[in-house]
């Protein structure tokens, strides 16, 4: 290639040094990632492959369209419940189904309760290793990581020098034992890590804490939906009756009780974002200061959908609400219709897949999941060993979807530069905030738009947004129970349960806020039978190959110039990768009825 300018403003260059990161851990799936750095070690080429095949829509086809959400669900088991809920929005879309008020605010609480668990695991669990030396914990002062700790935070019960001390102490024989588990492996001698042993000490500890309340939150989802991960949905509503005065027996597992301790872990999940997760996140930023990059498209184009609406089935109420950003320019948003052909399409010039004409990009009710496996002629190694791919061929498992043509980032940071670009009250005051504790702990005056559009502000806002899904969870719950005391005990509507009832052929669109950024499944319905289904999804969008233009994709494009202190030792690839929580796993896969062969791709 050597040299190519894409329409975004990139310039991509292949002919330095080749480092390859093949598998990308810490994320769901299978993901390879591709770079050239430069003789400063700076990156100039990117390139981002799904390396599983993806087919799922195949399996749904000549199926009961009221089934679909139990298949889509088990695309992934991280991102639980999110594509439930959209494919029975989707289903209730195309049929015409309205759901009761009770069943919109349980499904409010349990796609908030996904998104707040999500988050918190995502940034303790996978993402905090890109910036937590835990090795260094251990020359850590616990006086001072106390001292710390109270500075950051004043309100956390839990930051007694003797209680860092004690997990100093589990730490340090946990080290020693030369059994570093989950620790094993990282670069800790790199000097791309930045904190002090006070503020690694800190945030391991607070690692402990998640790692603890994550299994309380999620059984929110165990009262509403049965169990976690996949619980329960249904076409028409939700599949928990509402007995304030049973004792959960007899179908109806919704008493006082029940509710009572779902609050409870409400009230937890609101403290616990407010005292622990927001004020690591600020505080590890300050540290890393003047690392501001692997901002990539998140400057340039972003997307969502909306979501969170307050009253069902009013767009205009939505909490976070979508559009499209475009070139940067935070005063125009434009707004999203997923139903226009002439919006959303998916193209698979540099996919391995075909269209027959693979230069047109097609709306998902009309999108074809067809495999075609072949390596462009520069690729080097073997079929079955790869060294390096060729960006100018096909490359990957993962489509590319486009918003009229444009390449868009998706996710937290895209949802808080809408909301924070149309006016949102509550997201302003969140960043500017956050921003201010930002700027005075690192002597820093950043803008929202400066500060942001960076792997750092992708990580801030998803921290921001789980917190702002603990005090909307709060909201419906109050409602919620208003509203049963009002006499409300209906929790689905199943006048249409019946096919009989449908028309011979409808189409519908479902989408919603995933943890991960916009979520569509798109459904056509024929003779009482799903025709045609396609799910696009948040890492189909940011870990998508070229289109037939050159654009890049968000992963490909937040790695461009980033510096690389020891390119054998990738961890600032890893930081910006991770900062967008990928799942491949719902981007490419692949599964097929009673272990039966779906398709066979031969590779010689």
């Amino acid at each position: 290639m050597a040299t190519l300018q894409t329409p975004t403003g990139f310039t991509m260059d292949n002919s330095g040094r080749r480092i390859v990161v093949d598998p990308v851990t810490r994320i769901e799936g299978h993901m390879r990632c591709e770079v050239n750095v430069d003789s400063n070690n700076v990156i100039r080429n990117a390139v981002s492959t799904g390396t599983m095949w993806r087919g799922l829509e195949v399996i749904l086809k000549g199926r009961d369209p009221r089934d679909a959400w139990a298949f889509v669900e088990r695309i992934c088991g991280v991102c639980t419940g999110c594509h439930a809920l959209t494919s029975v929005r989707a289903v209730e879309d195309a049929l015409g189904i309205r759901i009761p008020k009770n069943a919109h605010l349980i499904r409010e609480i349990m796609a908030k309760t996904l998104q707040w668990h999500d988050h918190v695991v995502h940034f303790y669990h996978l993402h905090a290793l890109d910036w937590v030396n835990p090795v260094n914990a251990l020359k850590a002062d616990p006086k001072a990581t106390s001292e710390l700790q109270q500075m950051v935070s004043p309100s956390h019960p839990m930051a007694s020098a003797g209680y860092f001390r004690d997990v100093q102490a589990r730490l340090k024989k946990f080290v020693e034992s030369g059994q570093l588990g989950i620790f094993k492996n990282g670069y800790w001698s790199n000097p791309a890590y930045k904190l002090p042993p006070e503020a690694d000490l800190m945030a391991v500890t607070h690692y402990l804490e998640a790692l603890d309340f994550q299994k309380e939150i999620v059984k929110v989802h165990t009262v509403f939906g049965g169990k976690n991960p996949h619980p329960n949905y249904m076409v028409g509503g939700v599949p928990c009756a509402i007995n304030m005065d049973g004792d959960g027996a007899a179908g109806a597992p919704l008493n006082m009780e029940r509710l009572n301790f779902v609050r409870q872990r409400l009230l937890e999940a609101y403290e616990f974002s407010k005292n622990v997760y927001i004020p690591d996140v600020i505080a590890i930023a300050s540290f890393y200061k003047g690392w501001l990059h692997g901002g990539g498209l998140s400057g340039i184009n972003v997307m969502d959908y909306g979501d969170y609406e307050k009253v069902p089935y009013d767009h205009s109420t939505c909490q976070l609400p979508g559009g499209v950003i475009l070139n940067g320019n935070w005063n125009e948003v434009h707004p999203i219709d997923p139903r226009d052909p002439a919006q959303v399409q998916e193209f698979v010039t540099h996919s391995w897949y075909t269209y027959g004409d693979d230069s047109k990009g097609l709306h998902p009710w009309d999108g074809v999941t067809q495999a075609k496996f072949e390596l462009g002629p520069n690729f080097k190694g073997t079929k079955t060993d790869i060294q390096e791919l060729d960006e100018r061929a096909k490359y990957s498992w993962i489509k590319a979807p486009r918003w009229r043509g444009h390449a868009c980032e998706v996710g937290p940071l895209a949802r808080y530069i809408l909301a924070y670009a149309q006016g949102v009250d509550y997201v302003k005051g969140q960043v500017d905030e956050s921003l201010g504790r930002f700027n005075a702990l690192a002597g820093t005056n950043l803008t929202p738009k400066q500060a942001l559009p960076t792997t750092i502000g992708r990580t801030l806002a998803r921290a921001l947004e789980a917190h702002y899904c603990a005090k909307m969870m709060l909201d419906d719950f109050d409602a919620l129970i208003a509203n049963i005391k009002a006499g409300d005990r209906a929790t689905a509507n199943v006048e249409k349960w019946d096919p009989k009832t449908w028309p011979a052929e409808c189409k519908g669109v479902g989408t919603v806020a995933a943890p991960r950024g916009g979520l569509g499944h798109w459904i056509k319905i024929k003779n009482g039978k799903i025709e045609n289904y396609q799910c696009v999804v948040p890492t189909t969008w940011n870990g998508s190959p070229r289109d037939p233009k050159g654009n890049i994709g968000a992963f490909e494009a937040s790695l461009m110039n980033t510096p690389m202190e020891r390119p054998d030792e990738p961890v600032e690839i890893l930081r910006t990768l991770h900062s967008f929580d990928p799942c491949l796993a719902c981007s490419t896969h692949v599964m097929a009825p009673d272990g039966g062969e779906l398709a066979r791709v031969t590779v010689r």
